[in-house]
């Protein structure tokens, strides 16, 4: 093994990321039936379209993920 091998390894170790959790991935889970949930009601009950549903319920997923990408950075900074 070269000096430059070694260096990578090292740098995959420091850098791996933690296991995600399996509350976590119940959470994206029930998150992501409870979108599709929401398009679906706007398609079927409301009759907005579906062009219309599909953009509501990716909205409301990226406002969601912006939510966790700051709740995260905040928590990470305290570490």
């Amino acid at each position: 093994m070269t000096v430059d091998q070694e260096v990578i390894l090292e740098r995959e170790q420091a850098t791996s990321p933690e296991p995600v959790s399996t509350a976590t991935v119940v959470a994206y889970t029930v998150v992501g039936l409870i979108l599709f949930g929401w398009f679906l009601f706007g398609w079927l009950v409301l009759q907005q379209g579906f062009i219309d549903s599909v953009g509501e319920a990716l909205g409301t997923a990226f406002g969601l993920l912006l939510v966790v990408a700051i709740i995260g950075s905040v928590r990470r900074s305290r570490r």
